[in-house]
């Protein structure tokens, strides 16, 4: 009788309202999480990458050709020392794109190749002893012929001053010579190197029309 009698209720429904829609604030660190792991991820895999270079043997570059510097130190070991060496030709020799500058450069062709190389542009003091000490790298004084074959005319007057024909053993010792003296200074001044103009006599007009 002190306490009140606890009435009988009958079955209330609970309802639980649940919107399909994410709330702006939880959609905005959803995404922000998304972003983070997604960056994480590339950081990871970035470092799982250098991690791999790092180890083991990495990169391998293919080594550069070192046939050529071997070529160059046999064959300066070759070359007696009373001829020049290919490092000083190549340290004293102009670049194509100094060569240029100079008028005695413009238009300039090498000619026919064969043995005989026609040098120009040579300074006042210039002696055969010079050209020698240039063009003999290009000659084996071993062989009789070569030796023979090598020939060196300066022109200290006239016109021709300043020039000079020089004979080599064949085509290829010109071509060389060519390729690795044009250009070179010598006293000042750099020589311009071509092969001299052939001696073999033109063909014959007559002869050509006999063929007609």
């Amino acid at each position: 009788d002190v306490f009140e009698q606890p009435q009988h209720v009958g079955h209330k429904k609970i309802e639980f309202h649940i919107s399909a829609e994410i709330p702006p604030v939880l959609q905005i660190n959803s995404e922000k999480e998304e972003k983070n792991g997604k960056s994480l991820y590339f950081k990871y895999l970035c470092a799982t990458t250098e991690e791999i270079n790092n180890t083991g043997f990495g990169r391998i570059f293919p080594a550069p050709s070192s046939n050529d510097k071997m070529e160059t130190e046999e064959e300066d070991d070759e070359i007696p020392s009373e001829f020049i060496s290919r490092k000083d030709l190549e340290k004293n020799r102009l670049s194509r794109e100094e060569m240029e500058k100079f008028s005695v450069f413009k238009n300039y062709e090498p000619g026919d190749p064969n043995c005989r190389i026609y040098v120009k542009n040579l300074a006042k003091q210039v002696q055969e002893k010079d050209l020698k000490f240039i063009f003999g790298r290009y000659v084996d004084f071993q062989s009789e012929v070569e030796r023979n074959m090598f020939d060196i005319r300066l022109m200290k007057e006239g016109r021709m001053k300043g020039q000079a024909f020089i004979g080599l053993p064949n085509e290829k010792a010109a071509a060389k010579a060519l390729k690795e003296a044009n250009g070179y200074v010598l006293f000042e001044k750099p020589m311009v190197v071509q092969f001299a103009r052939s001696a073999r006599p033109k063909q014959d007009a007559n002869e050509g029309k006999r063929k007609k």
